[in-house]
């Protein structure tokens, strides 16, 4: 059985870093491509950032490029996003993904097979 569970949300002041951990079991973890998405209240479900199954190619929305970083530990069967300068507009609950086939270059979120649970992230201004 598929299991991925991020942590590390939570509540930061405008400015501040957050750093969100997804860990998946269950399956070939570097056979993966993976992709972190947020959804916002109301709004639809959208790409943030993805990497390559062995980490050495990334792709980053325009909305947080410069601000985020996408990285994988494939020994730890584990994804990061490290998050700085943060927007009262990059509040959302963040979701991480897994993508068998496919490339990261496409952002539709039907390509990925498997979701966690999803993080709540608050940035008050």
């Amino acid at each position: 059985q598929v299991q991925s569970v991020e942590s590390g949300g939570g509540l930061v002041q405008a400015g501040g870093s957050l750093r969100l951990s997804c860990a998946a079991s269950g399956l070939t973890f570097s056979r993966y491509n993976m992709g972190w998405f947020r959804q916002a209240p109301g709004k639809e479900r959208k790409f943030v950032a993805a990497i390559t199954r062995t980490g050495g190619t990334t792709n980053y929305a325009e909305s947080v490029k410069g601000r985020f970083t996408i990285s994988r530990d494939n020994d730890k069967n584990t994804m990061y996003l490290q998050m700085n300068a943060l927007k009262p507009e990059d509040t959302a609950v963040y979701y991480c993904a897994a993508e068998l086939f496919g490339s990261i270059w496409d952002t539709d979120r039907s390509n990925y097979d498997y979701w966690g649970q999803g993080t709540q992230v608050t940035v008050s201004s």
